[in-house]
């Protein structure tokens, strides 16, 4: 331990701002300055870093979550209306959904994420919410009103993750911009079929 006080005279390093001087050695301190800032800078990167990867898994996960949503529901709607065009329609959504679904997949295995998909009971939940609401009710009208239903909560989620992961992988935030588009001409597309 130092005994001499004196800033000025002091050989030993003092603390000061969290960086460690030479107080006899003005050309160590610079280099003990800039290696700090260095620290520091590289601390910054690799927090913004694995926070970024921490956004880009939990989008890609709505969206792979999300898009399996669609594809299960309508596999499940698909054969109960007799109207052949509505049929042609809901098929061709769950195609999108479906190229969605693949996209998110390989963009996570190409991250190296495991996409989490729908738990068992979530699946069950849904599956048997649409037996319930299509038991009474089979009407092509009624299956795009629940659609729409659907349609509108991706629409607000999808929204709402966009604000939240804004430091997202672009091509992520592409995929999620592409789901939010899919969900709003979905929406206009069921509106004709009500009565």
């Amino acid at each position: 331990m130092c005994k001499n006080k004196k800033r000025a005279t002091n050989p030993c390093f003092a603390r000061s701002r969290r960086t460690l001087y030479l107080v006899s050695d003005t050309k160590y301190r610079h280099q003990i300055q800039l290696r700090y800032q260095d620290l520091v800078q590289d601390a910054y990167y690799a927090k913004r870093s694995v926070d970024q990867m921490s956004e880009n898994k939990e989008l890609l996960n709505y969206i792979y979550q999300n898009s399996q949503m669609g594809i299960e529901t309508l596999d499940q709607l698909m054969s109960i209306p007799d109207d052949a065009e509505f049929r042609k329609l809901l098929q061709s959504q769950y195609n999108e959904y479906k190229t969605i679904n693949d996209d998110a997949k390989s963009m996570a295995h190409k991250l190296g994420y495991e996409g989490e998909g729908l738990g068992f009971f979530e699946k069950m939940r849904t599956e048997l919410m649409i037996d319930v609401q299509t038991m009474m009710d089979k009407s092509t009208s009624h299956i795009s009103e629940m659609l729409m239903t659907g349609s509108n909560m991706g629409i607000i989620n999808a929204i709402k993750n966009l604000k939240k992961y804004q430091n997202a992988h672009p091509e992520i935030r592409g995929l999620m911009e592409k789901l939010l588009q899919l969900e709003e001409n979905n929406y206009q597309e069921l509106k004709q079929y009500l009565s």
